[in-house]
Order: C-alpha cells, then sequence, then structure tokens
C-alpha cells in the first residue's frame, strides 16, 4: 500500500465521488465546494492506493489562522469547523490507519461519524447531535405528542394559543425571508452566530443557492400580524430533512418552539426517514425528546492517551449500554 498527498481539487472531487458513499447532505462535494470556494483553504487530500486503485482518502484543509489541519474543505465558526458527519472512507480499517497515521501533526478532525469512531482509537467524544425518527411513531404526531407530560403538554399549547390568537400563519419557501434570518440570527448570537464571519455567510448562502437550484431547499416561516416572528431553512435529501439555521424575533418569546413543532409534524406528515437537528442542545431539544448521537473528534497531538474513549463511552458506541 502506498500513501500519498494530492492538493489538486479536481482530483479531490473524483477521490470524494468514488470512495464517498453519499448519505447525508453533507457527503455532497458540492456542499462542501461551497464553502471552499469561500474560504478558499489550501487542500491536503491523503489518498491511499494499492495497485494503482484508490483505497482510502482522508480530506484535510489547512486551516492558517488556527495553525492546524482539519476535515476539507475548513469552513470554521469559532475555531472549529462545522460540517457534520464526517468520515474517513477506506476498504479495510488498516488503511483507515494508515491515513491517519500520515495526517500532520497539528491535526484535529470533528464531528466524526460513528462508523470512523468504531474503527480507530484515540476517539473522543466530540459533540450529541439530535434527530428525530417519524416512524418510531408511525408516522403520528400524537404518538409523539404522548411522551410529554400532561405539565408539558398543557404548558406549550397555553404558548401555541398565544400565538395562534394574535394571528399566527405559516409560509413556505418564501425566498425572501432567507436574508431576513441572516439578521434575525445575528442580531440575537452576534458575535457567536455562524453567519459573523463574512466568510462563513457566504458559503452558507451559496449552499443554499445550490439547494434550492436543486429543489432541496426548504424555507420555513411564522409571520405574526404580517410580520416575521421566526425563520428556518432546511434542506431535504434521501428522504432525510435536516434543519440547518433559523432566525426569531425576540418581540415573540417561545416562537422557536412553535416552528420546531411544525417541522416536527410536517415530517410525520411526509413519512421522513428521520429529521437532523444537528448539534448543539440550546436547552430545548432534550426536553422535546429527540434521540442523542454521538459525534466524535480526533486530535493528532493527543494520541492515543487524553483522548481515548472511556469505559462507559466505549460500551455506547457498540451498543452495549
Amino acid at each position: 500500500m502506498k500513501v500519498r498527498i494530492c492538493t489538486d481539487l479536481e482530483e479531490g472531487k473524483r477521490l470524494w465521488e468514488k470512495l464517498w458513499t453519499q448519505q447525508n447532505l453533507f457527503d455532497l462535494w458540492e456542499i462542501r465546494l461551497c464553502f471552499q470556494e469561500s474560504y478558499e483553504r489550501l487542500p491536503h487530500f491523503i489518498v491511499a492506493e494499492e495497485q494503482n486503485r484508490s483505497v482510502g482518502f482522508l480530506p484535510l484543509s489547512w486551516i492558517e489562522e488556527e495553525d492546524s489541519f482539519g476535515y476539507f474543505p475548513g469552513e470554521t465558526w469559532e475555531g472549529r469547523t462545522w460540517l457534520e458527519q464526517n468520515r474517513i472512507p477506506a476498504a479495510r480499517l488498516p488503511v483507515r490507519q494508515a491515513l491517519w497515521d500520515a495526517a500532520p501533526d497539528s491535526t484535529e478532525l470533528r464531528y466524526l461519524h460513528q462508523e470512523t469512531a468504531t474503527s480507530l482509537p484515540g476517539m473522543s467524544i466530540d459533540e450529541i447531535c439530535y434527530h428525530f425518527y417519524p416512524q418510531r411513531h408511525h408516522y403520528d404526531f400524537d404518538d409523539y405528542w404522548t411522551l410529554f407530560s400532561r405539565k408539558s403538554r398543557k404548558q406549550i399549547r397555553r404558548e401555541m394559543e398565544k400565538f395562534e390568537v394574535m394571528g399566527c400563519q405559516y409560509h413556505l419557501n418564501c425566498w425572501d425571508d432567507i436574508a431576513w434570518m441572516f439578521e434575525a440570527n445575528l442580531k440575537t448570537y452576534g458575535k457567536s452566530s455562524y453567519f459573523h464571519d463574512p466568510r462563513f455567510m457566504n458559503g452558507f448562502d451559496s449552499m443554499l443557492s445550490f439547494l434550492a437550484q436543486h429543489r432541496m431547499l426548504r424555507v420555513t416561516t411564522i409571520r405574526i400580524k404580517g410580520h416575521r416572528a421566526a425563520v428556518d431553512v432546511g434542506a431535504i435529501f434521501r428522504n432525510r430533512y435536516t434543519v440547518l439555521a433559523g432566525g426569531t424575533d425576540p418581540e415573540f418569546l417561545g416562537i422557536a418552539k412553535m416552528i420546531n413543532l411544525f417541522h416536527i409534524k410536517w415530517g410525520c406528515r411526509q413519512n421522513f426517514e428521520r429529521i437532523d437537528f444537528l448539534c448543539g442542545d440550546f436547552g430545548w431539544k432534550k426536553r422535546f425528546h429527540l434521540h442523542p448521537h454521538p459525534l466524535y473528534q480526533k486530535n493528532k497531538e493527543a494520541i492515543d492517551t487524553s483522548a481515548v474513549l472511556s469505559d462507559a463511552e466505549q460500551r455506547f458506541v457498540f451498543g452495549e449500554i
């Protein structure tokens, strides 16, 4: 087996499309390219070959402001990459290990899928992503609703009725609302917003344009008395719906709960395989009974010592708990 470095984007695209299984939205090369064109990172693709045939691929990018390598395309938010469900595709486990061994010392990989975590030592849990599976509730929102306690149902209903009395209306795919979503998100989160960095903003906007062009984009808006109260943007891919980002008007406190329940109810009606609400709890995902799934990280400078999975984490990964 031979391991080499590739820095050519066109060859990287061919390797990606040959070795990568397109299961999730972020598996699409075109999504990654939207951020690459905005950040313009230097690619550092590690390729494993046997008998002149590609058998493994670890796509990295040099993140100059962090003085480290990260997962391609190196789109950063608060110094760390953002795209989830990253993998190291390889024909066999020794190939995957060889790819990691060939990574530079200053490499940090985030949001690694579980299939990678179970095949490489030295993993630690990064963050928790949250999914909703309509099939587990027979695609029936009322069945899901029974997971809440009577007290919680009463409290949520009271909040929703408050907005309904005010003339709450739902609107779908009003493209002009996307600009408002960006502004509302920035106003709410300030420097902690994804969109505070213009490079991320431009890459995200390019991604939305790609999704719209391929009829994958969905914009959900709640208006109250004609005013935008909440706007979410999401994408549909392979019968999976991913909620990507959103913005709310702070005047309508609690409106985020309403739009999130709308996503879940709509997902049941559409018979989606799952709804992906991505990482970050933000104080509501556990309370709304979404299913947690750990994603993993691996740091080249913390090989097999401080970053080793605990016994409990290993049991979780292998399905023992």
